[in-house]
């Protein structure tokens, strides 16, 4: 027994492949490692992307709009690309080698864009204020840019449920240490982002993009450190094979037994004899009653090939193979609903930063970014992560009576109403700005005598919604994924990130087409005085509520998977 309990029950390894000891690897004494490695990664790419739209402006010469687009285009494609990087840490690699691999290639964009804004020839020639790239020079940069979008694709997905792998789902104690993982692995995102948001910014405004930029580069190499540095004591779940053959086999299998009744007593479908389960890593899961119709890919109807006692997968499958296809349907939804709240946090490093550009941004002597207005973003999720594990969850506890208080779905139903209210704060401080504008005839003023300050509480919104919704988020898609397609799922959940972005994209593309025929300048025009962008954040206003009423059927119905067993090993 004593034997037992020295190790794992979950089937993880350790570095040297060897089954992982509970007192020796795993729990806080891994995860500091990877809050550390999460906190500098998160620091240099929030220390070149909170700032991005300024430099495209500034530098290479691009309007309101273009930048606007090419932010949220190569933001939509840093949330894209995780889906090929968890694919292969899910099949075949494993999360660690992916986020080794990835990271390399992330420390090399980061240093591409660092000499792309200081080295003469790649950097683009200003002159009076007036910077004229070349198409060369525009190249480089974007390729450092796609460069860094693709490195993020190991990292992303893979760094939030590699932290919660040190955390053993079969033993309580542990299980209830990786809620609070999950919020003290946003709270160090976002200790790197105040710091990108207030210091770097102050550096790429003032004192220039070189070091602007180097200083990032600097901290993903650290975060390379960081990451290897605690390799001794992680715990490493096995790569389950490719998650998208096994979802094939279940929906070829089911239209094979397209005719094929399914029998009332459920227990009477297919599964392995064995008390493991035949998917490497990965706990048997229970049947359950939606989603029928994929049920037919567990009838052994009789006449399938079985030799030597082996089956056809692409015409009998497991039970737990058909609950992994139901898992991931059933996720399909709720992923849908936060497109619009994606959309809605992109406004942050776009729109936001341009209405704060018309502002006034000083403090007493003091020059204020209006990107630096994002830190307000992150001191709220700082506040409120604290708060939420330890008093919020506390009081809803007592008043659900539910050991974790808000159950995931509400938790992420809260910061959907919230980011509503952020949107309607950002619209009436614009709807208030243009009628300052419109009385003192401030039109072509470059800055009104505003305070940008004005703009902290919609983003104190923001930041209070995401540690809401966008942490639910990591928790719920970590807790509802089959076990072998954890980081698939992950990444599955930042494509709403990505998706929202490009939506951000497709709205402010139609909304510039639609408002600026006959000659209008339109609602988002170069100069923001002459426009309508708070007619812009009613429209997000809009979509947002009817997305939460939609929400709250799609949660009613959702079902919690139901996993039995442990895992192999």
């Amino acid at each position: 027994m004593a034997e037992i309990d020295k190790y794992t029950s979950d089937g993880t390894l350790n570095i040297h492949s060897k089954p992982a000891e509970k007192k020796k690897t795993g729990n806080w004494k891994a995860c500091r490692f990877i809050l550390g490695t999460e906190c500098c990664e998160r620091l240099a790419y929030y220390g070149m992307g909170t700032n991005l739209v300024n430099y495209l402006e500034i530098r290479l010469n691009q309007g309101n709009v273009a930048a606007a687009n090419n932010v949220t285009n190569w933001s939509g494609t840093c949330y894209v690309t995780p889906l090929l990087g968890a694919f292969l840490a899910d099949a075949y690699v494993g999360r660690y080698r992916i986020i080794a691999i990835f990271s390399m290639i992330y420390v090399l964009g980061m240093t591409l864009l660092a000499l792309s804004s200081s080295v003469h020839g790649l950097k683009p020639e200003c002159q009076d204020g007036v910077c004229n790239p070349t198409s060369g020079q525009t190249t480089v940069c974007f390729i450092a840019l796609y460069l860094i979008a693709l490195g993020t694709g190991g990292i992303k997905p893979c760094v939030s449920s590699f932290g919660a792998d040190q955390f053993d789902d079969n033993d309580v104690a542990e299980k209830k240490k990786k809620a609070s993982f999950f919020n003290w692995f946003y709270f160090s995102i976002n200790v790197g982002a105040l710091i990108a948001s207030t210091v770097l910014v102050k550096i790429q405004m003032s004192v220039g993009w070189g070091l602007g930029f180097g200083i990032p580069a600097l901290a993903m190499a650290i975060a390379v450190v960081f990451f290897f540095g605690g390799s001794y004591c992680y715990r490493l779940q096995k790569p389950g094979g490719s998650p998208l053959t096994r979802i094939g086999q279940v929906i070829v299998a089911s239209f094979r037994n397209l005719n094929v009744n399914v029998p009332e007593d459920k227990s009477l479908l297919y599964e392995t004899a064995e008390e493991e389960c035949s998917i490497q890593g990965s706990r048997k899961l229970d049947h359950t009653e939606k989603l029928r119709f994929f049920d037919r890919a567990a009838v052994d109807t009789g006449t399938v090939d079985q030799p030597k006692g082996k089956v056809n997968p692409w015409r009998l499958c497991t039970v737990t193979q058909v609950e992994e296809l139901k898992a991931v349907i059933r996720l399909l939804p709720i992923w849908a609903t936060g497109i619009i709240f994606s959309c809605v946090y992109s406004q942050m490093s776009t729109m936001f930063v341009l209405q704060g550009n018309t502002m006034n941004q000083s403090l007493g002597s003091i020059r204020i970014p209006s990107a630096s207005l994002s830190s307000f973003d992150t001191i709220s999720v700082l506040i409120w992560t604290p708060l939420y594990d330890r008093i919020i969850t506390r009081v809803a506890r007592k008043v659900t009576g539910r050991e974790q208080g808000f159950t995931q779905l509400q938790r992420m139903g809260i910061g959907l109403v919230i980011s509503i209210l952020s949107m309607v704060a950002a619209a009436l401080l614009e709807t208030v700005r243009l009628g300052y504008v419109k009385k003192h005839n401030y039109y072509d003023v470059k800055e009104i005598p505003m305070s940008i300050f004005w703009q902290i509480p919609q983003y104190f919104l923001v930041g209070c919604s995401e540690v809401f919704t966008f942490i639910g988020q990591l928790e719920f898609y970590y807790d509802q994924a089959p076990d072998a397609m954890r980081s698939m799922c992950s990444a599955l959940s930042l494509t709403t990130t990505a998706l929202g972005n490009y939506l951000s994209t497709f709205l402010v593309t139609v909304v510039t087409r639609v408002t600026t025929r006959n000659g209008q300048l339109g609602w988002i025009p170069d100069n923001l005085n002459r426009g309508h962008l708070d007619y812009f954040y009613w429209l997000l206003v809009i979509l947002s509520i009817a997305n939460f009423v939609v929400y709250i059927f799609i949660s009613q119905w959702y079902t919690y998977k139901k996993p039995k067993g442990i895992a192999s090993s």
